[in-house]
């Protein structure tokens, strides 16, 4: 054919890929969620990753064959994005794959044939490279396919051996490139000259699954995964100059550049980039929370909130000053939509959380950016190349201000940023975000994919069974396989059976006993790593052995625990969607033994009426004793019937539904009371909100209701006994307790305000004379920040025309410093702000106020005399 290929429209090219593999056996699958099961990874990445479990034999396939077009986000190289021609934080991969079925031969005579005889590219414009120790592949492209040798590559293994991760599955790989200029010659080919050749077709080999360590070890089966870059072939087939201008993307910058009022073609290039900067950003962010990612701090929702913010900050930059994302999003999402239903179900979702993060960024964006424009003319001013990393934490923890962000324009201004000082800052809240995570021992789980070719998976038989007798498959200590493991030591046991349940779907792991001939383990909890269940708990009689045979009991009190609770949750969500809003959908879940725990979306708090008619709700069905009716059905089926699915669980072809009919009806592989009955009774504990646009519900239901109950009861009782006085005049008590704690504090205040003042008036007499202005510095001790402000202002009211500045150590590893100019010392260019900000420093600290009056802080005392000299002296040089 041609070696100008025909015009396709990006939805023709993804549809004409999968029908080439669907008529070679392939089945069509639809692209999974941006949100991966896989837990060494923050978000889908690459084609391959819902197959890694197959891959890695933890899963056997229904499909020997199957082809996806899958929707992946990368920000590794977000800093390219724009500015190169094809980088971007969401792209679209069409991929074959093949489980232990064909293999390399195959799958490049397809790959050369839907490039030469579907897509009509020329072999002229086509080169191809292998990993430079695969001579199999270069034999089939040279003698099976007739490339010429001198347009076969081999290349190392940076550039073609295929790895998913650090450990995983993994292989040599063939790539095909399109040669813009085959004119050239065959002479000196260099694929990194991206000029000339773009790469759009990856054939991986996938063969080997490399550990921790680096070693690899070959996979029991022979697979194929491939990835053909769907916006590279919409440029190549297009003819256009670059993947932005696509029919994909170019929509979306048209519609942005129509708000700005700008034209593309005739845009400057700093222009053109940020227009290319949001046409990628809003793709990714509109299939993000389609897939019910939200904006926050940690994780995969600060990936979401920074790309919103560059979207924004980006539409400034070509002139966009009020909020406009909504409409940009509303492009994307007519785009998709054919291909990916999801975004425009979501539609209400995704336009809300678009307006609620940019009119919260856009509320700080302005200030943040005067703040970090003086900090930059700050810096440049100094003769320095680097804003502080507390500059930057400030930005951050003030103005929203993502530290990528601080960098970018840093970078725009020839400046860099002390990331590690940033780091230091954000440590205390790098802690508190991991609390807030669960905990995933990924050691054990790299252990498992070196074991996952020879032990089989766990049949989990706990719907019907309490107990069973099982196979020890295999060891883990410390993360470590072993074939034995002695009393005392905590391990990591796999069977082959279990009536455990293991933790997913928001439901904790059962808790029992491993037991056998002289054995005894205590199970404490249960983890479901892809298709085993790894039980963790210690030894506490005898030596237990790799094949074993034993007996695995769950505690049965604990399981009815979890069961009430997690049907509880099912409750109340419906109870939920009919009282407060039919649209409310699960963010989240915790069913323990002890309580539940329900995060769902919601723009406004629930009123105290409103949870008490949901708690009423729920008790009702109880009451009510509806039976659970539970079936394995087709996923299409469920839906149909109109099941909700659990937020976070990932689905085969077969689903379970939990029904209660006329009531609720999920789809759910957890634990379940048979009827409502046994639930017993449920309640509220308590509602707030824990991100935007997130509530929290808590509430504790079955045997569990004892307990908090008997807890509330002792609490009571203990107060009483204290404030000794009866249960029911304990709130009368509290509230005479607090009017004469909130008076006392009055008088306190008015104390310390009263001893600062007599304090300060013996400074008058150290009022020095500087041309025609007095200053006082000093120190006082053990004044609170508020006085010290108080006292500073008073003696400046005394002095006249001066400036007063005050420091103090109200308490261990604090410092308090004041600066209050006279209007006349303002006129001189002295600010209180920035005088006070930059004293500060030298104590480990900053801060800043008005130019007349200011407050900042510190946290080394033994340099406040320093600061304080410091300040004497740029006073006296300013104002003499």
């Amino acid at each position: 054919m041609s070696s100008n290929p025909q015009y396709l429209s990006g939805n023709e090219i993804r549809n004409i890929f999968l029908d080439f593999f669907a008529q070679r056996e392939h089945q069509i699958l639809p692209s999974a969620s941006l949100v991966p099961e896989d837990p060494t990874v923050l978000l889908t990445i690459a084609g391959m990753l819902p197959f890694k479990p197959i891959f890695l034999g933890q899963r056997t396939p229904e499909f020997k064959r199957a082809t996806t077009s899958q929707k992946c986000i990368r920000t590794n190289d977000i800093e390219n994005v724009g500015r190169t021609k094809r980088h971007h934080t969401f792209f679209e991969m069409l991929g074959n794959f093949s489980f232990g079925d064909y293999f390399k031969e195959q799958a490049i005579a397809w790959g050369w044939e839907i490039s030469t005889q579907v897509f009509g590219f020329s072999p002229e414009n086509l080169v191809v490279s292998v990993f430079e120790n695969d001579d199999e592949a270069f034999a089939i492209w040279r003698d099976q396919i007739g490339v010429p040798v001198a347009r076969i590559k081999r290349l190392g293994e940076d550039d073609n051996f295929w790895v998913s991760g650090p450990t995983g599955p993994c292989g040599p790989c063939s790539e095909i490139y399109y040669d813009f200029h085959p004119e050239r010659g065959d002479e000196n080919i260099d694929l990194e000259d991206d000029s000339r050749f773009i790469e759009f077709y990856n054939l991986v080999f996938m063969q080997y699954n490399r550990d921790a360590s680096g070693n690899l070890t070959p996979l029991q089966n022979k697979n194929i995964d491939t990835g053909m870059g769907l916006e590279r072939m919409a440029q190549i087939l297009q003819k256009v100059p670059n993947n932005y201008e696509t029919d994909l993307i170019f929509p979306i910058i048209q519609t942005a550049a129509q708000i700005a009022g700008i034209d593309y073609h005739k845009s400057d290039e700093k222009t053109k980039v940020s227009l290319k900067v949001i046409g990628d950003h809003v793709r990714s962010v509109v299939h993000m929370i389609a897939d019910e990612i939200r904006a926050s701090n940690v994780g995969r929702g600060y990936v979401l909130r920074r790309l919103i913010r560059r979207v924004v900050r980006h539409g400034r930059l070509i002139g966009i000053s009020s909020e406009f994302t909504t409409q940009v999003a509303e492009t994307a999402i007519a785009l998709s939509e054919s291909a990916y239903p999801n975004v425009r179900q979501r539609e209400a979702a995704i336009k809300a959380e678009l307006q609620r993060e940019e009119s919260n960024f856009l509320r700080t964006l302005d200030r943040g950016e005067k703040l970090l424009e003086e900090i930059i003319q700050e810096v440049k001013q100094q003769g320095k190349t680097q804003i502080s990393g507390e500059s930057a934490f400030t930005l951050y923890d003030t103005y929203g201000f993502p530290l990528e962000l601080t960098q970018e324009v840093a970078e725009e201004n020839n400046l860099t940023v002390d990331e590690a000082g940033f780091n230091i800052e954000m440590q205390k809240q790098v802690e508190r975000a991991k609390a807030a995570h669960e905990t995933i021992d990924l050691t054990v789980q790299g252990s498992l994919d070196k074991l996952a070719e020879h032990i089989q998976v766990t049949e989990f038989l706990g719907y019907a069974q309490s107990a069973a007798t099982a196979k020890v498959e295999a060891i883990l200590v410390e993360g470590v396989s072993q074939e034995e493991a002695e009393v005392g030591t905590q391990v990591q046991i796999v069977l082959d059976k279990t009536p455990f349940y293991g933790e997913s779907g928001g439901q904790i792991g059962d808790r029992g006993y491993i037991s056998g001939d002289g054995i005894v383990v205590r199970v404490e909890d249960v983890k479901k790593e892809s298709d085993f269940f790894v039980h963790f708990g210690r030894i506490e009689r005898g030596t237990l052995r790799v094949g074993d045979q034993i007996t695995a009991q769950i505690d049965p009190a604990c399981r009815r625990r979890a069961q009430a609770n997690h049907t509880a949750t099912h409750l109340l969500q419906a109870a939920l969607r009919k009282i407060v809003d039919e649209g409310i959908s699960q963010a989240g879940s915790l069913v323990s033994f002890d309580r539940l725990r329900f995060d769902f979306n919601c723009l406004c708090a629930l009123t105290a009426e409103e949870v008490q008619q949901v708690e009423e709700q729920v008790n009702t069905w109880i009451a009510e004793a509806h039976a659970a009716k539970v079936e394995v059905l087709p996923l299409a089926e469920a839906k149909a019937r109109g099941a909700v699915a659990m937020f976070g669980e990932k689905y085969g072809e077969e689903v379970r539904v939990i029904d209660f009919p006329s009531v609720s009806m999920e789809l759910c592989g957890g634990t379940h009371v048979s009827n409502t009955a046994e639930i017993g009774v449920f309640k509220i504990i308590s509602e707030a909100g824990v991100a935007s646009g997130v509530r929290r519900i808590e509430a504790v239901s079955g045997p569990a209701i004892l307990d908090y109950l008997n807890l509330r009861d002792k609490v009571v009782k203990d107060l009483s006994d204290r404030f000794k006085v009866k249960p029911e005049e304990l709130p009368d008590r509290i509230t005479s307790l607090q009017s004469e704690l909130r008076n006392s504090q009055k008088e306190l205040e008015t104390l310390k305000v009263q001893l600062a003042i007599a304090k300060s008036d013996s400074l008058l007499q150290t009022a020095q004379s500087v041309g025609d202005h007095k200053i006082i510095v000093a120190q006082l001790e053990y004044v609170d920040p508020e006085s010290l402000k108080t006292a500073a202002e008073r003696l400046l009211q005394k002095i006249g025309n001066g400036a007063v500045v005050l420091g103090s150590v109200p308490e261990e590893g604090k410092v308090s410093i004041v600066a209050a100019f006279s209007s006349e010392v303002n006129k001189k260019g002295l600010q209180a702000g920035k005088f006070v900000g930059a004293i500060a420093k030298i104590c480990g600290g900053g801060g800043g106020g008005r130019p007349n009056l200011a407050q900042a802080g510190g946290r080394d005392a033994t340099k406040l005399p320093d600061a304080l000299g410091q300040a004497e002296s740029e006073l006296k040089s300013a104002l003499g």
